[in-house]
């Protein structure tokens, strides 16, 4: 398995060795992550163009591309400069003329000769009942003719490439495309009906129709299922390298959990309970857990997490819980802080700002066992930190937390279990894509006591009322958030929107009853603004959208937001789920300008109408798509080059099932479909799972 199989090798050249492509067309090549051959197998035609040869442009459907063999006639000289240069020519039963613009009459002459034949193709217009092709895509002599394919591929394209060049170097890729043996479940492939690979690549870039265009024609489907297999081969590995890691047996003895259980004013929910019965399964056993934890805006996570920390130490261990940033830190030290002193339990925090002599008494502490709990940022990751015996890591996933990570972390205790908790509700293709190597447990209820937060739309005409709905809230003692739009991505436009709004609230409802929250402003007094509302001295909290994953303020219950068509769903619900954490009713009012796009509209009605961050997930996908959704610049998704994965959820699951049965049944990929797998591995550059074989 030492370096890359050789069939494969002219695939990864230069891709300067393609027909056609000299240094300045790879340049552009690269602008659309085209590096080497196989790059451009996996780049496959978008649309096509009926390029049949008729006989006449008659009776054609117009404004249409037409290839017809014409006889060439006179030549028209551009009477002004820039203008039109005209040819008319004759097909079999009509004339109709060749348009240029800019183009050198000697040139012309030279490939339009008078009186010669000559097959033309490209889209006719008419123009004041005079049919003409304005520069013609194709200019042949009839004898070359052959050259224009019936049914003609479209690629995608930047500045710079034309469709003829990618056409030519697209079929010079398909030409080294070598013969591989097969990493499909042959069961599965004729049940699919799919082509091998050698000719799925073929006709996938040769469509005969606008049929073999669709993700569904066997050649292309083929081609997003070995995409989506090696993805998911590669999670597999990770899964079954993570579980055959030793792991540690941690058994809780329930002692500390039920001191937590008895100070809780509720019972956990079914869900909860579910939840932190598979952990403790999970930490039970020899091998490493690797579970995520997704649960709905406040759905209770913190609990869950909190028990899965204690079962490591009432086993003897320690617990960590990290955090991406500063404040989300902070905030679970608060949210876990009452937890652990029900408990008896000694909670620490550690971050970046720990520096000098504090932070070596915190590391001393740590590696001495008397710290139990540590929560902190990525700080926890730094070479001194060391654990007197980790048991448990619990990640938070904003999403930035990829596979790479989670092996990371695994280092520090050599055998530490692994939980990843996630805020944002994902709908199951995705989890399958960026989660496909852990096991899941979901909380879908909602703690007892939680009301329902009554969802309005309300057009911005409506301002005056929306304020003298906050006026009487706020003498009856109740807080507010009212959130700002980031306009524009420069913060500055916006935390001018937020600055006129917070004027324009202080002059409606009173000094010193208003605070101003935004990006730009120092971070000392951003935590001042955020306290002050914490602490009730100010009712409304003007904000741009900083507030989305941050404070809790269980006695804020109206939730503004303006311009609300203008955010993403995901956002929108996470930005709702601020409001409804006591016990008052709760409400948020979505503000829009109208009129209101048929988009808006969607995402705005379905937030009104379920508060199920599931639903509204699937909803977002179908809206957005999956990219869009996690923001795949951050985010541990892969980037398919075929595969969709909003529309071919189905085929994820199937490869989900098939990558675990393979590594069931031939651990070290060695039979003969394990040895195919490991090319296909290698046709997609999973790097990290070749890593993941050569060292299993």
């Amino acid at each position: 398995m030492s370096g890359r199989p050789e069939p494969l090798f002219p695939l990864f050249a230069e891709i300067e060795s393609l027909e056609g492509v000299g240094p300045k067309i790879a340049q552009h090549l690269g602008q659309i992550e085209i590096e080497r051959p196989r790059d451009l197998l996996f780049t496959l035609p978008y649309s096509g163009i009926d390029r049949r040869k008729r006989d006449t442009v008659q009776g054609a459907e117009l404004p249409g591309v037409v290839t017809v063999e014409v006889t060439v006639g006179q030549h028209r000289h551009a009477t002004r400069r820039g203008g039109a240069y005209r040819v008319v020519v004759e097909d079999a039963q009509t004339t109709f003329q060749l348009v240029f613009f800019h183009a050198r009459d000697e040139y012309l002459r030279r490939i339009l000769p008078t009186g010669a034949r000559r097959v033309v193709s490209g889209k006719v217009e008419l123009f004041d009942g005079i049919a003409q092709m304005v520069h013609p895509d194709h200019i042949l002599l009839p004898e070359d003719a052959g050259d224009i394919p019936d049914f003609e591929p479209v690629y995608p394209l930047t500045s710079g490439l034309t469709q003829k060049t990618m056409m030519k170097a697209a079929r010079s890729a398909v030409a080294r495309a070598p013969e591989l043996a097969e990493w499909i479940d042959p069961l599965q492939k004729a049940h699919a009906g799919w082509p091998d690979w050698h000719d799925a690549v073929a006709a996938a870039h040769a469509p005969a129709t606008t049929a073999d265009l669709a993700d569904t024609a066997p050649a292309r489907e083929r081609l997003a299922y070995d995409e989506l297999l090696a993805h998911q081969l590669t999670l597999a590995l990770a899964r079954t390298r993570l579980r055959r890691a030793k792991g540690r047996e941690s058994h809780g003895t329930g002692r500390l959990q039920s001191k937590v259980l008895e100070a809780l004013p509720y019972s956990p929910t079914g869900a909860q309970t579910r939840a932190i019965n598979e952990i403790a399964a999970d930490m039970g056993k020899p091998q490493r857990m690797n579970r995520l934890l997704q649960g709905d805006v406040g759905a209770g996570k913190t609990l869950v997490a909190f028990m899965a920390l204690l079962i490591a130490v009432e086993a003897g261990g320690q617990g960590v819980m990290m955090a991406p940033t500063e404040i989300l830190a902070r905030q679970h030290l608060d949210g876990l802080r009452p937890l652990a002193e029900s408990a008896g339990v000694v909670l620490e925090i550690l971050t970046g700002r720990d520096k000098g002599g504090e932070r070596k008494a915190k590391l001393a502490a740590l590696a001495r066992g008397d710290i139990q709990v540590l929560v902190g940022t990525h700080a926890v990751f730094q070479a001194d930190v060391e654990f007197h015996d980790l048991r448990l890591a619990i990640v938070d996933e904003q999403h930035r937390f990829g596979v790479r990570q989670r092996l990371e972390l695994g280092k520090k205790g050599a055998a530490a279990d692994v939980l990843v908790m996630t805020a944002t509700p994902i709908p199951r293709s995705l989890a399958l894509a960026q989660y496909g190597d852990m096991d899941v447990s979901v909380l879908d209820e909602k703690p007892p006591g939680r009301q329902p937060i009554k969802t309005a739309m309300v057009s911005t005409a409506r301002m005056d009322e929306v304020v003298d709905h906050l006026r009487r809230a706020v003498t009856e003692g109740k807080q507010a958030y009212w959130v700002c739009p980031l306009v524009d991505e420069s913060e500055n436009v916006d935390y001018t929107a937020a600055e006129e709004r917070f004027k324009y609230l202080r002059a409606a409802l009173g000094e010193g009853v208003v605070g101003l929250v935004h990006g730009q402003m120092p971070p000392a007094e951003k935590d001042a603004a955020m306290a002050a509302f914490q602490r009730g001295e100010t009712s409304v909290l003007v904000a741009t959208t900083v507030i989305e994953v941050g404070v809790d303020v269980p006695n804020a219950t109206i939730m503004v937001i303006e311009r609300a068509e203008i955010f993403g769903l995901a956002q929108l619900h996470q930005l709702r789920g601020r409001v409804g954490r006591g016990t008052g009713a709760s409400s948020c009012m979505l503000m829009y300008r109208a009129p209101l796009s048929e988009a808006g509209e969607k995402r705005l009605t379905t937030l009104r109408d379920t508060e199920d961050g599931f639903r509204i997930a699937e909803v977002d996908l179908e809206m957005r798509g999956a990219g869009d959704l996690i923001g795949t610049a951050q985010s541990g998704l892969p980037k398919f080059r075929v595969a969709d994965l909003e529309r071919q959820t189905s085929l994820l699951a199937v490869a989900q099932t098939d990558a675990r049965k393979l590594l069931a049944d031939d651990p070290g990929l060695d039979a003969d479909r394990g040895q195919a797998a490991r090319v296909l591995l290698w046709l997609m550059e999973q790097d990290q799972a070749i890593r993941l074989i050569s060292v299993g």
